[in-house]
């Protein structure tokens, strides 16, 4: 599905109108294309599933560790930069850092892809919670691993700058799967 961006630009002068402001003054002539061209951008990941996404960035190495079940090696990658809008509001979701935890099997993925996994997937119309299950989803598909775990901590705008406004509200959300839904030890090294 590609993004319609003729579409956007005829709703987004429809908004300025229905907003009661002028979209021909000199302000806002080419606000409807630049909207457009912005949205294609931010919401590029709503041209691919999550197998489509596994498949671009499917980029892993086997080496000659000892991985395996009775392994308590884990791959963490932290503070991964992303933001997103709400399918609720379309409002910005900012400030948002992902972590990204995995136990390796046979594969380990190269850590460029887990940030570009992140960043693809927030590309979308979404929740903070699919976001979590999307990455996770992905990740054990690339590393056919149960092992996966992703932390994300994100502000939304929705919560502070419209309704109830608090700006000090902060959303954290838990996707574990494998050994890490399980094992209470393993959580605490992911969380530490």
């Amino acid at each position: 599905m590609a993004i319609d961006t003729e579409a956007i630009k005829v709703h987004v002068r429809g908004i300025l109108e229905a907003l009661g402001d002028d979209p021909d003054r000199e302000g806002l002539k080419e606000t409807p294309d630049r909207v457009a061209r912005m949205y294609e951008e931010v919401f590029e990941g709503m041209n691919y599933t999550n197998h489509e996404i596994a498949q671009m960035f499917n980029k892993t190495f086997t080496d000659r560790m000892e991985f395996g079940s009775a392994s308590r090696d884990m791959v963490i990658v932290r503070d991964i930069d992303i933001f997103s809008y709400c399918e609720h509001h379309l409002a910005l979701m900012y400030d948002m850092k992902v972590t990204v935890a995995y136990i390796p099997k046979e594969k380990v993925i190269g850590l460029s892809k887990i940030a570009r996994i992140a960043d693809m997937v927030a590309k979308r119309l979404q929740l903070q919670e699919r976001i979590g299950t999307d990455i996770a989803d992905i990740m054990q598909e690339i590393l056919e691993s149960e092992d996966v775990a992703v932390v994300i901590e994100g502000t939304h705008s929705c919560m502070t700058a419209r309704g109830i406004k608090k700006n000090a509200a902060t959303t954290k959300t838990f996707t574990l799967r494998g050994q890490f839904q399980e094992d209470q030890s393993l959580q605490m090294r992911l969380l530490s």
